[in-house]
């Protein structure tokens, strides 16, 4: 467990992936308590966030797909004397959670849901299998050979079952194309949900019982980012948020994704086990989940619902200067 507040020893959190907005956003949050001393991790030694620590809190990691990647990580807590580690990038969670013993026998906890909701959330067609019963979802199949091109209204999606962002997915337009495509159990096919997106994110305790679940839009995106949007007042989505977070085991914060069907209902299609880049939106409407997040982990009470307002934000580049020596340390 963390060490005893009791005592007056601060609580050391390695925040990983600090070139993301998500990172940054946690280091935002929890730089406001005065007893959390941060630490920041990435695979490259330009990451903003790591330059939003002291030089002595920055460590580089390898990617999360690198053969031992849990391991070094392991291994730079000891070194940091971390007590937490706060992963935000998707590839990280699988091995990260691999090693959760080990991590705990050194003493360091990790804020990473349980492995049974990273099964149900981290694969598209297991997330919609798990959750068809409780919010609605779109029709979802494995595009193997049992796929029937002809049972399907058109334009369909096809995406991979794994991984964040765009990448990978399109929209085909009619049988003929699905069939020209070849067949993978790696990608699913699903039906095309043509309105609005919505972001909700939610809060859970460590125990997975929902505080919090708050819909967004994302008004302007840039490269994937969302740069401009609000937080809004919608029971149905309100809902489908805790619905998900409570049916797959969510804990800590998870970002779930929506969007409209052809008759206007809110249809489930993607899941975030982690800290969503544009929290810091949440955060201002009153619901600041990292500093609730940690506070569940290292056994702090919490409210059992955290209401919160509709706000707008729109969003700028901003600059951190350096020495170059700095950076230079990092990398070497």
């Amino acid at each position: 467990m963390p060490p005893d507040e009791a005592a007056g020893q601060p609580i050391r959190v390695l925040v990983t992936g600090a070139g993301g907005p998500a990172a940054v956003s946690v280091i935002k949050s929890l730089r406001a308590d005065p007893t959390v001393q941060l630490l920041a991790a990435d695979m490259d030694p330009w990451a903003a966030g790591l330059y939003l620590v002291p030089a002595e809190a920055r460590t580089l990691i390898p990617a999360g797909l690198a053969p031992g990647f849990a391991a070094d990580v392991l291994a730079r807590c000891a070194a940091l004397g971390a007590d937490v580690l706060i992963p935000t990038v998707d590839a990280e969670m699988r091995p990260l959670d691999l090693l959760r013993g080990e991590f705990r026998q050194a003493g360091v906890e990790l804020m990473l849901a349980p492995r049974h909701a990273l099964d149900a959330t981290l694969d598209k067609l297991e997330l919609a299998r798990c959750c068809a019963r409780h919010v609605l979802v779109p029709r979802t199949e494995c595009f193997d050979e049992s796929l029937d091109p002809g049972s399907w209204d058109y334009p369909v999606v096809v995406k991979p079952r794994t991984g964040s962002g765009s990448r990978h997915i399109s929209v085909v337009a009619s049988r003929a194309d699905l069939e020209r495509l070849p067949r993978s159990a790696e990608f699913i096919v699903q039906e095309h949900l043509p309105g609005e997106e919505y972001s909700i994110d939610v809060l859970a305790d460590r125990d997975g019982r929902v505080i919090a679940s708050v819909p967004r839009v994302r008004t302007r995106v840039d490269s994937g980012v969302s740069v401009a949007g609000q937080t809004i007042h919608d029971a149905e989505l309100e809902h489908i948020g805790a619905a998900v977070a409570a049916v797959t085991g969510l804990a800590y914060i998870a970002n779930v994704q929506c969007r409209r069907n052809a008759s206007g209902r809110a249809a489930l299609f993607e899941v975030n086990p982690r800290p969503p880049g544009a929290l810091p939106l949440t955060m201002a409407s009153g619901v600041d989940m990292p500093l609730l997040a940690l506070d569940s982990l290292r056994g702090r009470p919490v409210p059992d619902h955290v209401g919160f307002r509709e706000v707008a934000m729109v969003r700028f580049l901003d600059e951190r200067f350096v020495e170059l020596s700095e950076v230079q340390k990092v990398a070497a």
